[in-house]
């Protein structure tokens, strides 16, 4: 038995410790300690997972705290036109007076939004397809997976660009065309998972025992498919990060005066403002590399601990 395998037939509770205590030392060290807890150990033992999880709870925390962090209104001229970092406006004002330091922060806030919101959307429609694909398999497999495929096929950037041309350009447009256009790569994955442990003898036991199709997908195979779900989720948030900063780039994101990385970062699309007025553009482009490359430290660490790798 594989150390995977010991952890989800701990998390299913498929096996018997009073009977197989010292069947190896792995066993018994899951069993007093928890899958989660071995999890979060021997995540800690990855230096570059920790220093990812700490930038990202401080960008979390920034976003949280927005309005008590911002020195001035994000929307509103507060200075004079493209002034450079001062004491009163420390990373200077863009074209028409406003704080670039506010312009950030409240830009964080629409960032992580969209980012975790599409994430949860796409999660929840590609995880419930993926079950029922993998355990039911038959004309619901077949149905499924023909269906995702069609999504796969169109290009995802360009479907994107189109639909939020079309509808109008938001954050909410955004966030719902990305976490509706992002789920068939978690679905297949979801579905592997569940059609190796479908047969289980746990499964096959609540089967037996007359459990409904419901309560064996969410009760008894969902905890074993979580893991992989959670790495997939938090790749999928520097994902969303970077496709709506990229929308917002191209002036179909994130309408101004609603601050966003994205479009902070269009305002600097002239020479001028690349050569002599980087504090319009070097800030909002650090926080969107900050939050990206914290992000995938995190679903990395989180991928090595799930499979056993210590860095």
């Amino acid at each position: 038995m594989t150390e995977q395998d010991l952890f989800q037939a701990v998390n299913a509770g498929e096996l018997n410790w009073m009977e197989r205590a010292y069947e190896t030392d792995q066993a018994e060290q899951i069993s007093e300690e928890g899958y989660w807890s071995v999890l979060w150990k021997r995540f800690k033992r990855n230096k570059l997972a920790v220093l990812g999880l700490i930038i990202f709870l401080i960008i979390l925390l920034v976003a949280v705290f927005a309005q008590v962090l911002a020195p001035y209104d994000p929307n509103m001229t507060v200075g004079p036109f493209q002034a450079p970092p001062s004491s009163a406006h420390w990373l200077g004002t863009d074209e028409i007076g406003r704080d670039m330091m506010s312009r950030i922060i409240y830009g964080d806030q629409i960032s992580l939004f969209v980012g975790v919101a599409s994430v949860l959307i796409y999660t929840v429609i590609g995880t419930t397809l993926g079950l029922i694909s993998g355990f039911l398999g038959g004309v619901w497999d077949s149905i499924i997976m023909r269906f995702t495929e069609v999504i796969m096929s169109f290009p995802y950037f360009m479907v994107i660009l189109v639909i939020v041309s079309v509808v109008g350009p938001s954050v909410w447009t955004v966030t719902l065309a990305i976490g509706f256009l992002a789920w068939p790569s978690l679905c297949r994955l979801v579905r592997g998972e569940v059609m190796k442990i479908r047969q289980a003898d746990y499964i096959q036991a609540a089967v037996a025992s007359g459990y409904n199709t419901p309560s064996i997908l969410f009760q008894h195979i969902f905890p074993n498919v979580l893991s992989p779900i959670l790495v997939n989720m938090t790749f999928g948030i520097s994902t969303s990060i970077i496709t709506e900063a990229s929308l917002s780039f191209l002036g179909v994101g994130v309408v101004p005066p609603t601050a966003s990385w994205g479009n902070i970062l269009a305002n600097a699309q002239s020479l001028t403002v690349l050569s002599s007025q980087p504090w319009r553009w070097v800030p909002a482009g650090i926080m969107v590399f900050l939050a990206v490359l914290s992000i995938n430290f995190v679903g990395e660490g989180l991928r090595s601990a799930i499979e056993g790798e210590v860095s």
